[in-house]
C-alpha cells in the first residue's frame, strides 16, 4: 500500500518535471522563432524588398565600365556609366557555400553580446560630441551587386555630403567630429556592420562593400568575380593598403582573396585586422591628388 502510494507520488512528480520541462522548452522554442522572424525581416528591409524602385538593375549580372564625358562624376571620381555583359560563372566551393555562412553567424553573434559595452559607450560619446543619430546607413553594393544597407557609427557631423568617399571630401577636417577622428583611425566607426553580417548582408571578411555609386570600382571587380562574393568587415585590400591603393589594384587583389578563399586565408585576415586596426596610415582623408597618390606609392615601395 505505501509502496503503491510512493510510486503514484513519484509519476505524479514526474509528470510534473516533464510538464514544467516542455514548457520551458516550447517558451525557448517560440523565442527563438521570434527573433528569426525579426532577423528575416529586418535582413529584407535593409535589401530594399519594400523599395523596389531603390534595387540594383544590374543585379546579378556581369557588368563593364564605359567612359563618358556626359556622365556626372561619380563617387570614383570619373565620368562614365555601367552596361550589362552577360551573367556570371562563378561557383562557390564548399567552404564558401555551408562553412563560411556558419561561422559568420556564430563571430557575429559572440561580437554582438561580448562588444555591446563598447557599442554604448561609442553611442553615448558621439551623441556627446554632435548631437545627431549615433547610427547612420548607407547603401553598398552587396552579393551579385544587390543593393543594400550598411550600419556605421556616425563619423562625420550633420552637414557632411552623402555618398562620397572620405578620401574624395575637399577639406575634410570640417566634416569630421573630434570623436569620428579616433573612430575612423582604429575603424571602429565599422563595429554596427557585424549586425550586418549576423543577418546576412556581409561577412566577417571579404571585398569591402562598395558605395552604391562607384561604378568604376563596382566593374572591375566583376572582372575578378569579387562581386559574387559577400562583402567583408575586413579584407585582403584593406591589409594591403585600403585607400592608398589605386582603384584597378584594389580589384585585383579582392579577386586574388576570392580565387584563393579558404578557412586558412580567411583566419590570416581576422587576425590581421587587429593588427591594422592599433595602425592603420592607409587611410586618406581628402581629395586624392597625383601628388598624395605618388607620397603613397613611395611609401608602400618603402
Amino acid at each position: 500500500m505505501i509502496i503503491g502510494c510512493g510510486v503514484i507520488f513519484a509519476m505524479a512528480r514526474l509528470n510534473e518535471i516533464i510538464s514544467g520541462t516542455t514548457i520551458v522548452i516550447a517558451i525557448v522554442i517560440l523565442i527563438i522563432a521570434i527573433f528569426i522572424l525579426f532577423v528575416i525581416k529586418k535582413q529584407k528591409e535593409s535589401r530594399y524588398f519594400h523599395l523596389p524602385n531603390e534595387k540594383n538593375p544590374f543585379e546579378g549580372k556581369k557588368v563593364i565600365f564605359i567612359e563618358d564625358d556626359n556622365d556626372e562624376v561619380n563617387a570614383d571620381g570619373v565620368r562614365g556609366h555601367l552596361v550589362a555583359k552577360g551573367s556570371t560563372n562563378y561557383k562557390p566551393g564548399f567552404y564558401v557555400k555551408y562553412i563560411k555562412r556558419l561561422l559568420d553567424l556564430v563571430v557575429s553573434f559572440l561580437g554582438l553580446i561580448v562588444l555591446s559595452p563598447v557599442f554604448l559607450l561609442i553611442l553615448i560619446l558621439i551623441k556627446i560630441d554632435d548631437p545627431g543619430p549615433a547610427y547612420f546607413t548607407q547603401k553598398r553594393v552587396g552579393q551579385n551587386k544587390m543593393f543594400f544597407k550598411v550600419h556605421k557609427f556616425r563619423s562625420m557631423k550633420m552637414n557632411t555630403p552623402r555618398d562620397i568617399p572620405t578620401h574624395m571630401l575637399k577639406k575634410p577636417d570640417q566634416y569630421i567630429s573630434k570623436v569620428g577622428k579616433f573612430l575612423r583611425s582604429h575603424s571602429l566607426d565599422e563595429l554596427p556592420q557585424i549586425w550586418d553580417v549576423f543577418i546576412g548582408n556581409m561577412s566577417i571578411i571579404g571585398p569591402r562593400p562598395a558605395l552604391w555609386n562607384q561604378d568604376f570600382l563596382t566593374a572591375e571587380r566583376d572582372r575578378y568575380n569579387a562581386n559574387d562574393v559577400k562583402p567583408g568587415l575586413s579584407g585582403v585590400a584593406q591589409l594591403k593598403g585600403r585607400d592608398s591603393i589605386s582603384i584597378p589594384e584594389k580589384a585585383k587583389l579582392d579577386g586574388e582573396y576570392v580565387k584563393r578563399i579558404s578557412f586558412l586565408l580567411d583566419l590570416k585576415c581576422f587576425f590581421g585586422t587587429f593588427k591594422k586596426i592599433l595602425k592603420d596610415d592607409s587611410i586618406v582623408e581628402g581629395e586624392l591628388t597625383s601628388e598624395n597618390e605618388e607620397a603613397n606609392k613611395m611609401k608602400e615601395s618603402n
